[in-house]
């Protein structure tokens, strides 16, 4: 029998050529393109009272200028709000060019076509825009304080206002034995991919049909979108996503103003146009993420069991609110985490902020949720002096009670039930891996060397494989080689090996004879994106339902052809044989060319299924129910999400003169039902926790209070590099299947980013001996906060 695939950590087959240079960016495309640059707003806050662009006009080499006021038809209207929800009350997006007032330093105002980048850039800079500045609202504080406002139309910076609730939180927490409060803060940080935005965008005249090459995570929603705002039919626009160099986000937002503008130039000019995003644009002009603050009620009895729970924060969304309410309902929801919060109350408001949108960012509201409900839990063993992983068990969710109704609304509009999971045993395994109940004794020695170490143990829900489909294509070619299609994208997780591992254990197939092609709309027109942790989950589910209706037809076919009943027939290596028949067998390829009756042979294969070769006399040569070839197209559209789980636990050593952070272990226990490729989860693990340790530690956007991003650069931004890395992240894995698909797999791509800020607090209150309330910390903010606590100390020393 072919050995199983799924589960096995198959090396992934499309590194050799990307370590090799023969990656397809972006910007590799296009060579004939002519190129496109944006005047963007040096203002966070400003009316436009006049755009002068005869000085551009003498560049040699423009093509053309396009302001507002050049806009017709849909393009004119404002870009859409992606995600309605009922409570956002105040929905606000902007023009594809700025349209009398600029929101946001990066904000395009103007567009520039020329022959190349460079004559591009000079016309822009002749570009003279005046402009009346008006008072910038910069942060949750002046948000919440309301002295100005970001759109005058909207009251009280507040897009949306929602409440959830189960049972009288209010209620429970005054009777509980024990209540605490807490205040917490998560200030803004950003995907920044190693690669930028980028569109190219060919017009044909001749077909009135509009060709696009665009870096996004939703190939099939950037085609809708352009469709609608150039008045074209969907089937006249082709939307192709080349290799991408990361996403994490921040390109699930579609379309940006250049994926219609640069469209709309090509339409016009009759070339070749492209747009290709530099380093500080990304900074000032794609999506951030992160920035809340919190404040947090809880009651809870003598054992540290939640008795209540009332949460109500504050979302900054940035100065528009294209992707809705979907990150502060994560917040709301995710929080929860593996435990039964007893009554549950929680409450936000989404901000409107003269800073640039907010959209998804790997982790998506979890992270700040997760920070939430993980100092609560420490709070309170510190409260009651029980240990932190006592006062979790206590609050678990059991698997016998799954799956766990929470009595709330998801992100996606269904309601918030866990579907499967083990969380004591997760517990007992990161337990052991990390040495939790040796830590006393660790610690202490360290001490007596005059070393501080902490340690740190966060734990996770993240709701993956969110609706509301995906689609999958399996055929089969004469060849005997397997092509397979769907239509999201790939940013790098490693799809062409995982769904090739699927397809090769459906129909037996050696994965050497598996072609998988993701996100163009040629060759499957309909999906939803990659994002979510949703793609193993939704087109994985897909494409192993589709495989399965071409093994089918393979089976049929073949039985045909070898007088035999499908039920005796087995796929082994390409060839369906006769099961204990040695001998009695037929290749794949042989099959799919008896699959398609031909009138005329093209070769000495073709022969074998020409009319008078094959067929019944009586019989038309293609059945009712049937059609020519083997092929299987099917789709995966789920009740509601999955839910993977993990937990991590970290520790760290800070320097008592420096206050220098150094990870000395970091452990990951995950639970995503059926791993696919164990390798594969394993570097998405690693690299979530790489991008977890930069938002604890390191990345933030630093904006002044006039709205202007201090720190727009990698000179400027902090990232952590190998050096900052520990040396080894160690993972276990708990494998609960979900119930929900047909290959139990839950989703991975976020998991290793969602606890950082939650697992390194932790881990740095217990070296330091006092609380960290706010993320990320800093060396300097560290130190200032060890300045404090020795002030507040002496000033009481000193009182009589």
């Amino acid at each position: 029998m072919t050995t199983r695939m799924v589960g096995e950590p198959v090396q992934r087959v499309e590194d050799r050529r990307l370590l090799l240079g023969g990656g397809r960016y972006l910007d590799d495309l296009g060579a004939d393109a002519v190129e496109v640059a944006l005047l963007r707003s040096p203002h966070a806050h400003a009316r436009i009272l006049d755009i002068d662009v005869t000085g551009a006009l003498e560049v040699p080499g423009l093509l053309a200028i396009y302001t507002y006021e050049d806009l017709t038809g849909p393009l004119a209207d404002p870009l859409p709000l992606l995600i309605p929800h009922p409570a956002l009350t105040h929905g606000r997006t902007q023009y594809p060019l700025a349209r009398d007032e600029v929101n946001y330093v990066g904000e395009a105002v103007a567009m520039v076509v020329a022959e190349n980048r460079y004559l591009a850039e000079d016309a822009v800079e002749r570009i003279v825009v005046t402009y009346q500045a008006l008072p910038p609202v910069v942060g949750i504080a002046a948000a919440r304080a309301a002295e100005q406002l970001v759109h005058p139309d909207v009251p009280g910076n507040v897009a949306a206002h929602f409440v959830q609730e189960v049972g009288d939180a209010a209620a429970a927490i005054a009777a509980a034995p024990h209540r605490l409060e807490l205040e917490l803060d998560i200030e803004r940080s950003a995907s920044t991919p190693l690669e930028g935005r980028g569109v190219l965008a060919r017009w044909d005249t001749d077909a009135q049909r509009l060709r696009m090459w665009t870096s996004t995570q939703t190939s099939t929603g950037v085609r809708a979108v352009v469709a609608v705002k150039l008045g074209l039919d969907l089937g006249s626009v082709e939307v192709i996503t080349p290799d991408v160099g990361g996403g994490f986000g921040v390109k699930i937002m579609h379309p940006w103003p250049e994926e219609v503008l640069v469209p709309m130039a090509a339409r016009a000019l009759g070339r070749p146009v492209k747009f290709t995003e530099d380093r500080r644009e990304h900074f000032i002009s794609s999506a951030h993420e992160r920035a809340q603050q919190q404040r947090i009620e809880v009651g809870f009895d003598s054992e540290g069991r939640l008795l209540g729970l009332s949460v109500r924060f504050w979302h900054d969304h940035g100065a528009y609110i294209p992707y809705g309410l979907i990150v502060p309902i994560i917040t709301s929801t995710q929080l929860l985490g593996p435990y039964k919060p007893g009554a549950y109350r929680v409450e936000f408001e989404s901000l409107y902020t003269n800073t640039v949108i907010v959209t998804p960012y790997r982790g998506a509201g979890r992270p700040q949720g997760v920070f939430a409900m993980e100092r609560t839990m420490d709070a309170i063993a510190a409260e009651l002096g029980l240990d932190r992983a006592e006062v979790r068990a206590r609050n678990f969710i059991q698997p016998e009670e799954m799956p766990y109704d929470h009595g709330l609304t998801f992100q996606d509009g269904r309601p918030l039930i866990y579907d499967s999971g083990d969380f004591p045993a997760s517990l007992e395994k990161l337990k052991k891996l990390v040495g939790w109940d040796e830590w006393s004794a660790y610690q202490a020695n360290a001490r007596a060397e005059g070393r501080q170490v902490g340690i740190g143990l966060a734990c996770y829900v993240e709701g993956t494989g969110v609706g509301p489909y995906e689609g999958g294509h399996v055929q089969v070619e004469t060849t005997g080689k397997v092509k397979v299609a769907t239509g999201l994208t790939s940013q790098g997780q490693g799809h062409q090996t995982a769904f090739a591992q699927i397809v090769a254990d459906e129909l037996g197939v050696p994965m050497s004879d598996i072609e998988v092609v993701t996100g163009d709309t040629r060759r499957f027109p309909y999906a939803v994106g990659t994002f979510a942790s949703r793609a193993a989950v939704m087109s994985g589910s897909a494409i192993a339902l589709a495989a399965r209706a071409a093994r089918a037809k393979i089976l049929k076919v073949a039985a045909e052809a070898l007088e035999a009943e499908a039920g005796d027939l087995e796929i082994v290596e390409g060839k369906v044989r006769v099961k204990g028949s040695p001998g009695a067998e037929i290749s794949l390829g042989t099959v799919a060319v008896l699959s398609n009756p031909l009138r005329y042979a093209f070769d000495e294969a073709s022969k074998a299924a020409t009319q008078f070769a094959v067929g019944h006399p009586e019989l038309a040569p293609v059945a009712e129910d049937d059609e020519p070839g083997i092929e299987g197209r099917d789709y995966y559209s789920p009740l509601r999400s999955t839910f993977a789980n993990g937990m991590h636990a970290v520790i760290v050593e800070t320097d008592p003169d420096t206050a220098e952070i150094k990870i000395l272990r970091y452990c990951v226990v995950h639970d995503c039902g059926t791993l696919i490729n164990p390798m594969i989860v394993a570097g998405q693990v690693h690299g979530g926790v790489a991008q977890g340790i930069g938002g604890a530690l390191y990345e933030r956007m630093a904006y002044d209070e006039t709205g202007q991003l201090q720190n727009a650069s990698f000179m400027d931004f902090l990232m952590p590099y190998a050096s900052e890395m520990p040396d080894e992240i160690e993972i276990d894995h708990l494998q609960t299947p979900s119930p929900l698909n047909p290959l139990g797999i839950k989703g991975a791509g976020e998991a290793g980013v969602i606890p950082g800020a939650a697992v390194f607090a932790a881990a740095i209150s217990d070296a330091e001996g006092f609380e960290i309330t706010a993320m990320p910390i800093s060396p300097s903010e560290l130190f200032e906060l060890r300045s404090a606590r020795r002030a507040a100390g002496q000033q009481r020393g000193d009182r009589p």
